[in-house]
């Protein structure tokens, strides 16, 4: 070989993620932190719906905003939607797995139920039939991640890894 000439060279071998052996803990974490974030949610939805438009006056009076009069605030329903919406998102992105968004939605919709149908101390209910707010809350919130399910169905698979084959020399040489 000459000086102008040279041997070939050899072939780039692409940088390790440093990330790529993180994933079994990145996927625990992320389901950790939405159930989590579930129960948070689930119990200030809870909190919400008994909301009535005369609670800022009820708390001046030194009384409890639950027990205020006037008309029902629906803040619950749409902290619901966009609650369960980005935990759902966050739930997948996290994980990887579209399946996984079950995991939240049934957590979720079994604080509801169990809400439901639980009394107080004093005997009375958390949420009742008159309270058309959590009615709607435990609608919407079930329906959002319904939908957001759908869509995850419907939504196109990403496109496969190609696996290196070889030893990763010019004609897969071994």
């Amino acid at each position: 070989m000459t000086e102008l000439e040279t041997a070939p060279a050899e072939p780039a071998v692409p940088p390790a993620d440093p990330w790529s052996g993180w994933d079994p803990l990145i996927s625990a974490a992320g389901i950790v932190v939405s159930v989590l974030a579930i129960v948070v949610t689930a119990f200030i939805e809870l909190a919400l719906s008994p909301l009535r438009t005369g609670a800022l006056g009820a708390v001046v009076a030194g009384d409890s905003p639950f027990v205020a009069t006037g008309f029902a605030v629906p803040l619950s329903v749409p902290l619901a939607v966009w609650a369960n919406l980005a935990i759902g998102w966050f739930t997948v992105f996290t994980t990887g797995r579209r399946a996984l968004i079950g995991l939240p939605w049934a957590l979720w919709t079994l604080i509801m139920l169990l809400a439901s149908g639980s009394r107080t101390a004093e005997g009375d209910f958390l949420l009742t039939e008159s309270n058309w707010v959590a009615v709607v809350t435990i609608l919407a919130g079930s329906l959002t991640f319904a939908v957001h399910a759908y869509m995850l169905i419907f939504k196109p698979a990403p496109p496969a890894v190609p696996v290196p084959t070889g030893s990763g020399l010019p004609g897969g040489v071994q």
